[in-house]
């Protein structure tokens, strides 16, 4: 009976991504009706915004279904409370707080999680010192400021908004509309980041699907106050086994054409390692994902 079961759980582990992108596909039929009911005929005709729209319907309706998943280890993560990809009962580092960059800000899924990870006052006094942002302490909880949600997916705007507006978070999170290589550009868009200015990076199942990589993650590096961290939650190549590797680029050949050009093989983890010289790296995979995880994840902080 156990051998059944495991077999069991395996089987199902193994087909659910084919499952997600029969999901993905569902959506596509709804998107082009609705594009052809609201007369935009210039994004039926480009694949690239096709692409864009059909990613953007399916996720802010099977988003919610993701976050069920992995909410329980994305609040212990922004709050401090995870250490080698286990989260943990007390924290074992400094939650989130300061100026906070978004990556991928998306639909606003993840929006109303920083009311409840940190208190959010845009007036809190801070001041730099040696690298860190010292502020008026809420119980335990640090102080966020600001927060820059960087989504260049101009259709995921409105849900972006009505999750912002829904927090009540108006006056501290700002949506940046542009990519991650003219957050300092404001030729670009209606604000400046600076480098070096900013305490918190968040990036949540975000980075499979950023342009160039490499540049783009060095590019964040250098926004980083020294001390600031990286709170990661991201999808990786996996490493578990060659035949697991093998079944991953399989279903890779379809993945990114369903999913908004997320790409299930990048190696993440290696590329953030090699942004910059880190005082500390604190990642692993979380322990409740089993070997037959074809779209395994790494959890955990990086220390500037």
């Amino acid at each position: 009976m156990f051998l059944y079961q495991r077999t069991t759980e395996a089987a199902w582990g193994l087909l659910g991504p084919w499952l997600f992108l029969r999901d993905s596909a569902s959506f596509l039929p709804r998107t082009i009706l609705k594009l052809i009911r609201e007369r935009k005929f210039g994004v039926l005709l480009s694949p690239n915004k096709l692409q864009d729209a059909w990613f953007s319907e399916f996720w802010s309706n099977m988003g919610p279904e993701v976050r069920l998943g992995a909410g329980e280890l994305i609040v212990p993560l922004l709050e401090g409370r995870a250490t080698g990809g286990v989260v943990t009962d007390e924290p074992v580092g400094p939650g989130i707080g300061g100026t906070v960059i978004e990556v991928g800000a998306g639909s606003g899924l993840w929006v109303d999680v920083y009311k409840t990870v940190a208190e959010v006052n845009p007036n809190a006094d801070a001041e730099t010192a040696e690298g860190t942002v010292r502020r008026r302490n809420v119980g335990s909880k640090r102080v966020i400021t600001r927060i820059y949600g960087v989504e260049p997916n101009a259709d995921q705007h409105p849900h972006l908004k009505r999750a912002i507006e829904k927090a009540g978070l108006e006056d501290v999170y700002q949506i940046v509309p542009v990519g991650i290589e003219a957050l300092d550009n404001p030729e670009k868009w209606d604000g400046r980041v600076e480098k070096g200015s900013v305490d918190c990076i968040v990036s949540i199942l975000c980075l499979c699907s950023i342009p160039n990589p490499e540049k783009n993650i060095r590019e964040l590096y250098g926004y980083l106050k020294k001390g600031g961290h990286w709170f990661v939650y991201e999808h990786v190549r996996c490493e578990h086994s060659w035949y697991m590797r093998a079944y991953q680029r399989l279903v890779n050949v379809f993945w990114p054409h369903f999913l908004g050009g997320c790409l299930l093989c990048r190696q993440t983890e290696k590329t953030l390692r090699e942004a910059g010289p880190w005082e500390k790296i604190d990642v692993g995979q979380p322990s409740i994902e089993p070997w037959y995880k074809t779209v395994p994840h790494v959890l955990g902080v990086f220390t500037k």
